[in-house]
């Protein structure tokens, strides 16, 4: 009995390993407002019967607690693959109440958020440690080679998880995409906007390939 058992449990594994289908576990991250909350609610809308992941707001860290969408069938390449996405906060080595207060807020109010904010980078920070592999988003009207993002991709590197360059804000005529890739031409890059769905077809095609 014991042999027939273990027959049966090595073609169960031999079975699934053929017709599993692809699956992965992906963080969206980087800085604040660089996009990734309108990124992931692009995702969700595209991939799934509707709904949003979170709010979008002009105001820093808006997304204060990581957001995690399952089961999202992505088909391109002629092939799918299942993600589970993850809104994360936005990555900051600096978080200053006064800096909520340009924005309207109160001192109470600011300083709570500040404290929320801080919190939610520590939680992003957690979540690497359950990831298959990122999505670092970046706004591609800024200069790119920021202590964040040098940061955050050193992070990625040394934890080696794969990693795909979403080069944001395309849309906007002040956009340089090309920046970002001669910063980080280590790693492979799309150019979208998530807000328009610009150029997203491209970058379903990069997932499906790059999160085997």
């Amino acid at each position: 009995m014991g042999f027939i058992r273990s027959l049966k449990l090595s073609f169960g594994i031999w079975i699934n390993k053929i017709f599993k289908k692809k699956k992965a576990k992906i963080g969206l991250y980087g800085p604040p407002n660089a996009g990734k909350t309108t990124l992931a609610n692009r995702i969700v809308e595209d991939w799934s019967d509707g709904g949003t992941m979170g709010l979008v707001s002009a105001i820093p860290h808006e997304t204060r607690r990581a957001v995690r969408k399952e089961g999202l069938i992505i088909e391109a390449n002629g092939s799918s693959i299942e993600l589970d996405i993850v809104d994360t906060p936005g990555m900051a080595t600096k978080i200053d109440f006064r800096d909520f207060m340009a924005f309207g807020l109160s001192e109470a109010e600011a300083k709570k958020r500040a404290r929320e904010a801080t919190e939610g980078v520590i939680e992003a920070i957690k979540w690497l440690e359950d990831l298959d592999g990122v999505l670092l988003i970046m706004d591609s009207t800024e200069d790119p080679y920021t202590q964040v993002n040098v940061v955050i991709i050193g992070n990625m590197e040394a934890r080696k998880l794969p990693l795909l360059i979403v080069a944001n804000k395309i849309d906007l005529p002040e956009a340089s995409p090309a920046r970002i890739k001669a910063a980080f031409p280590q790693h492979p890059m799309v150019s979208i906007s998530a807000l328009e769905g610009s150029n997203v077809d491209e970058l379903y095609k990069a997932i499906a390939a790059h999160f085997r």
